[in-house]
């Protein structure tokens, strides 16, 4: 599971309140299904015609960083009132996979993009004239959306008769120092008392589950006496909440930091740190980590150590608005053993290999001789961003440039070895605190069998091998399974299988091959949620009677919430499960952003 958006590290989790403001790197090269809601008129041109006036606003879709906007097609004459819940589902019900998903109130179309072209041409084949709540769809390739930077650049050269305008001038800052501007964007609640951020925290998880109570008697008519009778016992919910625990640490506690490098809200060039406000909103200003209160010591020591190098090299940052420059991120994690691993990533542009090679040198000198190495950097890795097909950081190959290949973490007695591109748990201490929770409910014994879905580096399915019969990992990352393997050796677990490949291809053949009655599942998936054929297989596998689901955005989760629980259909095979309790953790303090547990049992 992975889950950090670059710039924006407050942005896990489930949030406090929909619609609050969350910190994007740039809408582009946006990883997750996203909703988007617009009342524009659509455009009315099917493809960039590239002598078209201003064609510079669609530039992004010419180079080499991937984009679904050139996978993208209208969906037009949709039943009226159509949600994007309702299309999502529908296209999900089709086999489609989209990246994105964009709604325009009332109107009868909308916009959907996909990661590949075989995606996007599967999705008009199957759609095209497919009728739909008694009409009949209509599919066309859309044209792409234009980049936002660029266009607000445009209007500004048009309104100010500037055309020799080079680059974004530094952002108009309010009164305010620009630590609580960006402490504000990253850390929203850090001027709220930690008691009173649980509490609020506490009322948007009642509120989630009120919602899931609504939907269930909603979906699953047979269930409305139960839920009557659990709204009744526990305050208009269908389960009891166990409160929200608190993390062990409130500062200082983020494991790994995603750090944009752009222009500072200052005005000073090669600024590493996080985004003030949003690309969309035609803003790529970065301001300096040093004062947010989540970002530990050693991370801010290796963030000041690594700007002053870039500031004194010949190469400019990389400018999303004109494609142009070289330095792009730079990836820090750390560990309680002090070991940190920092991932720059540089856009090579026209450089040779042989000057891509000395950079590499020079960066690994100045970390282990010059004035770098006081920040202890233990394993240095180097990417070329600039050949990205995918939107997927996880895919960029990594040089490794200097020390350890690897860092390493303990958590609940055991021994973790961790990737650069690897998921583990922001908050190494709340996620003790979280995967002690899954391991009480989990109720196990010898002869149980434990299916880990979407398992990372293993960090769940070993916490709780000790315990059980044998325990199954299913992770799509190959990094985080090498990893997982490495981790049950050393940790001396022999009754462990970690699987790779997507958990909606593997799942389904491996909870049928399994014939244990005592059987738990345990599911983390990323933001978007569980894939709906890994929901269909759940419910069709009747031996599965325990579920537990950790979420970390319980809003995006609500459809599998929901399928979990609807009454069975032609789609929807198998007897449907019930939420037994719930309990949130605080992985994320002074954000608005928490992990869910919900555990479900089979109706019998």
């Amino acid at each position: 599971m992975s889950q950090t958006n670059l710039g924006a590290m407050a942005e896990e989790g489930a949030s406090v309140s929909p619609g609050v403001v969350q910190s994007e790197t740039c809408e582009l090269t946006d990883s997750r299904v996203t909703e988007e809601s617009e009342k524009s008129s659509p455009p009315n041109e099917t493809h960039v015609e590239t002598d078209e006036p201003g064609e510079d606003v669609y530039r992004y879709i010419k180079g080499d960083l991937f984009t679904s906007e050139i996978y993208k097609i209208e969906i037009q004459n949709l039943p009226k009132f159509v949600s994007f819940s309702e299309l999502r589902k529908f296209l999900s019900r089709n086999n489609l996979v989209p990246h994105k998903i964009k709604l325009f109130g009332k109107q009868p179309y909308a916009f959907v993009t996909f990661k590949e072209e075989k995606d996007r041409d599967q999705a008009m084949e199957v759609l095209q004239g497919q009728v739909w709540k008694n009409r009949n769809l209509r599919v066309r390739l859309a044209k792409p959306k234009a980049d936002p930077i660029a266009k607000k650049r445009k209007q500004e050269c048009q309104e100010n008769d500037d055309h020799d305008l080079k680059r974004p001038a530094a952002v108009d800052v309010l009164d305010r120092p620009l630590s609580e501007q960006i402490a504000d964007v990253v850390t929203p609640l850090w001027k709220v008392p930690y008691e009173e951020q649980l509490k609020k925290k506490e009322q948007n998880v009642l509120h989630v589950l009120g919602t899931l109570t609504t939907e269930i008697g909603v979906h699953n008519r047979a269930l409305v006496p139960w839920v009557f009778q659990q709204k009744k016992m526990y305050g208009g919910t269908c389960c009891p909440l166990e409160g929200v625990r608190p993390s062990p640490v409130q500062t200082e506690y983020r494991n790994k930091c995603e750090f944009l490098i752009g222009v500072g809200a200052d005005g000073e060039d090669k600024t590493v740190g996080c985004r003030l406000g949003k690309y969309k909103g035609g803003s790529c200003a970065v301001v300096e980590p040093f004062d947010t209160v989540h970002i530990p010591a050693k991370t801010k020591e290796v963030v000041k150590a690594f700007q002053k190098y870039i500031r004194s090299s010949p190469y400019c940052v990389y400018s999303p608005e004109t494609y142009e420059g070289h330095w792009k991120q730079l990836t820090v994690r750390i560990s309680r053993a002090k070991q940190i691993m920092a991932i720059v990533y540089f856009n090579p542009q026209k450089l040779t290999k042989a000057e891509l090679a000395e950079l590499q040198g020079e960066l690994s000198k100045y970390f282990t001789e010059g004035d770098g190495k006081d920040c202890g950097v233990t394993s240095l890795y180097f990417a070329e961003e600039g050949q990205r097909k995918s939107p997927n950081l996880e895919d960029l190959p990594l040089d490794h440039v200097h020390g350890d290949k690897y860092i390493y973490e303990q958590l609940l007695g055991l021994k973790f070895r961790i990737s650069p591109h690897a998921f583990f748990q922001v908050n190494t201490l709340a996620a003790e605190v979280l995967y002690s929770a899954v391991g009480d409910w989990a109720k196990l014994n010898q002869d149980s069998t434990v299916l880990d879905v979407c398992c990372g580096t293993g960090t769940i399915g070993l916490s709780l091998a000790k315990n059980v019969k044998n325990v199954i990992g299913i992770e799509m990352c190959q990094e985080a399974i090498e990893d997982a393997k490495v981790n049950a050796e050393i940790n001396g677990l022999s009754n462990v299988e970690f699987l790779c490949g997507k958990a909606e291809d593997l799942f389904p053949t491996v909870i049928n091959s399994l014939t244990s009655q005592n059987l738990v599942a345990v599911v983390d998936p990323p933001r978007a949620g569980l894939h709906s054929r890994v929901v269909l297989a759940i419910r069709r596998a009747e031996h599965l009677k325990r579920l537990i689901y950790v979420a970390c955005n319980a809003r995006a989760a609500m459809n599998n919430f929901v399928d979990l629980c609807r009454a069975p259909s032609h789609r929807v095979k198998g007897s449907p499960f019930r939420p037994v309790k719930a309990l949130a953790v605080d992985l994320f303090p002074h954000t608005m952003y928490y992990e869910l547990l919900i555990l479900f049992e089979r109706v019998e």
